[in-house]
């Protein structure tokens, strides 16, 4: 029997607020363990949550990005449950009267666009971290995440590979980082997903028993979790076995997942309204406010890209995967209007040495300004490509101006024709066995005696120039000679 996967992700992102979500303790990440705490977000009694607007907003925010619907209400509630990590032995959380609802992005699939259905966007607390000391059988709480304002992206099960998921994850990211509410670090838990997964025999429209995986910390790790489980799920089956509705943990060392506790039910959370938060009533004009300020999004982008500059949807979609580096590419275009030599730098050259540094485009030691001036002077025959490299390498390194390091080195192209008339004569002087080759016939020699111009030269002539001139000296010696 042929199966299907049927897949929803749950994904939180951090909020890039100064403050919490319902206390004025810092949101950093970094901090001296339970340094940023105080008497609200470690459930005193006593105390009184204040909502942080700003937060509310980034939920707003990402909604509408999202095309959902803002609800004018909303509610929070208290999610019951004990875990060392949350004081309260509550989280402060959504349920029935969710911030943004019924929402939808497109993402790119090897079959074409697919529309992956949001059910809702909520707003919630973080909880605490435990850290588990591998010498001794201890583990530590460090509450500075307790309170952390996070906002929960549910999917509908509408995925249906690992594939799927993992581009689904990647666009969902670019939106929360070009909506600049989140930053999207995987590796600092601002940016982490759940996945809950279940198979069933292609064609049926009945949902399969799921399970709910945790602990994926990077878009593979996502794609062999997922992978996993599905082939052990369908392994399970063919083999009369039944799927337990379970929360397993994934391995990134084995590539395996590995039970945790049994999934819990909504009711296992007794959910009910908080009682010391009012319900909250969204303006419509804010939601309008926020409606016109959003930016451009990664799609609109790419699809922009590709239209008014006439480069390949690759290219659009690797330029646009960052809003600062799609900035960076936009404005290097308006100084140097050549969109695909622009993007191929780019792609190259620069997106190389940012790699190897691990650096992102904000760091980037070479600007726009500056990459366009050395993409002039290539362009204008001042220095060839294969010097322009050489140049880019010093500019990556010192951050100077392309032309203040071709005249301190003086790296600029020969190209005044005598010069290089000169040198041809003297490489064909030094090799006639190489010459008597080409009057017989073998043409392939021209590139053996650009080469020697080339080294001759010091790689500083130009060479269509030594083409050009290369081919009218050798007529004319054959010529001779014949």
């Amino acid at each position: 029997m042929e199966y299907e996967a049927v897949i929803g992700l749950e994904v939180h992102a951090h909020l890039l607020t100064e403050s919490k979500a319902f206390c004025s303790c810092a949101n950093k990440f970094g901090a001296e363990p339970n340094s940023n705490t105080c008497p609200i977000c470690l459930g005193m009694p006593g105390v009184l949550p204040v909502l942080n607007r700003k937060a509310l907003e980034f939920t707003v925010r990402m909604g509408l990005a999202c095309n959902c619907t803002i609800s004018g209400v909303s509610r929070f509630a208290r999610k019951n449950y004990y875990y060392p990590d949350l004081p309260k032995n509550y989280q402060i959380s959504q349920y029935e009267l969710p911030i943004s609802l019924n929402g939808w992005i497109d993402v790119e699939t090897p079959g074409g666009k697919r529309r992956i259905g949001i059910t809702r966007v909520h707003l919630e607390e973080d909880a605490g971290k435990l850290i588990h000391d591998e010498t001794k059988p201890v583990s530590y709480v460090d509450l500075n995440r307790t309170g952390v304002p996070l906002i929960e992206i549910v999917s509908e099960p509408d995925i249906r590979t690992p594939e799927e998921a993992s581009e689904y994850l990647r666009t969902l990211r670019s939106i929360l980082v070009y909506l600049d509410i989140c930053d999207g670090n995987m590796e600092e838990g601002s940016f982490r997903c759940d996945a809950n997964v279940s198979v069933r025999p292609k064609g049926e429209t009945t949902l399969g028993v799921k399970t709910e995986l945790k602990n994926m910390n990077s878009f593979r790790n996502i794609q062999r979790g997922l992978r996993y489980e599905i082939d052990r799920q369908i392994d399970a089956l063919t083999e009369g076995e039944r799927i337990v509705q379970e929360t397993r943990l994934f391995d990134p060392v084995t590539g395996s997942t590995a039970s945790m506790r049994s999934k819990e039910q909504a009711h296992d959370y007794r959910y009910f309204p908080d009682p010391d938060l009012l319900p909250l009533r969204v303006d419509a004009d804010m939601v309008e406010r926020i409606r016109c300020e959003l930016p451009e999004l990664p799609t609109a982008k790419k699809e922009r890209f590709v239209e008014q500059f006439g480069i390949p949807p690759y290219d659009a979609g690797v330029l646009t995967a960052s809003r600062d580096l799609a900035d960076y590419f936009e404005r290097t275009v308006e100084l140097f209007p050549n969109p695909k030599t622009v993007s191929n730098w780019i792609m190259t050259e620069l997106m190389r040495e940012l790699k190897g540094d691990e650096l992102g485009i904000t760091s980037c030691p070479i600007t726009p300004t500056h990459l366009a001036e050395l993409l002039r002077l290539i362009e204008d025959n001042t220095i060839s490509g294969k010097i322009a490299k050489t140049v880019f390498e010093e500019m990556y390194a010192s951050g100077a101006a392309p032309a203040d390091i071709i005249k301190k080195k003086g790296l600029v192209q020969i190209s005044d024709a005598g010069q290089l008339t000169e040198l041809i004569g003297m490489v064909l002087d030094e090799n006639p066995g190489e010459v008597e080759k080409f009057r017989r016939g073998k043409t392939a020699v021209m590139g053996f005696f650009v080469g020697q111009v080339m080294k001759a030269s010091k790689g500083k002539a130009n060479p269509g120039l030594v083409n050009q001139l290369l081919a009218e000296e050798l007529k004319r010696r054959c010529a001779v000679e014949d």
